[in-house]
């Protein structure tokens, strides 16, 4: 049976380039676009329509990056969260226990399914952008990979996960060591 979660979405971001590639020495790329909308439209196996991993066949099962706010404050302190370049960031949702599990979000129009996948690890250009020792403290909170299995709208603002694992949103930000998805179903 499905357990039900409330968190809140706090911002979605689509980006069709990356910015953090080569040398983080050499700085990010200029000329980026990013987008901060207020919804994005999730494609089944594909992603977010107009990001950057969007039908990109090595990336169809971590198409769609979450991050909990509390993992990136806990890590990077008052740093802008856009920084670490995460499509969903939200705020009292434990992310963690989802690897490897199936989970929808509805955020008022209707669910859209996803299965988690492998952490979103940090790179070196989270010390470049967030400041010294932001990507160890990143490590076993760096986020959530997922594949959508459904199509359908995520919005900014209040949203409900359905979970068949247990979660706990005090553990938003807290650091964990498995490294890759357990994908026993839990």
């Amino acid at each position: 049976m499905d357990r039900e979660y409330r968190f809140e979405v706090v911002t979605l971001l689509v980006s069709p380039g990356h910015a953090y590639f080569g040398r983080a020495k050499d700085g990010p790329a200029e000329d980026v676009p990013t987008a901060l909308p207020g919804h994005v439209d999730v494609v089944a196996d594909k992603g977010i329509r107009g990001d950057r991993f969007f039908g990109v066949r090595a990336h169809t099962e971590a198409a769609v990056t979450f991050l909990a706010l509390e993992a990136w404050e806990a890590a990077a302190g008052g740093v802008d969260p856009v920084v670490a370049r995460r499509n969903v960031m939200v705020r009292g949702l434990e992310l963690d226990p989802l690897r490897g599990v199936e989970f929808a979000i509805d955020t008022g129009d209707g669910p859209v399914r996803f299965r988690g996948g492998r952490p979103a690890h940090p790179c070196s250009w989270m010390d470049t952008m967030a400041g010294d020792g932001t990507r160890k403290a990143l490590i076993g909170r760096g986020g959530l990979r997922a594949q959508p299995l459904t199509s359908g709208t995520l919005r900014v603002g209040p949203a409900t996960l359905l979970s068949p694992v247990d979660l706990d949103p005090a553990r938003a930000a807290d650091q964990v060591r498995r490294a890759q998805p357990l994908g026993d179903g839990r």
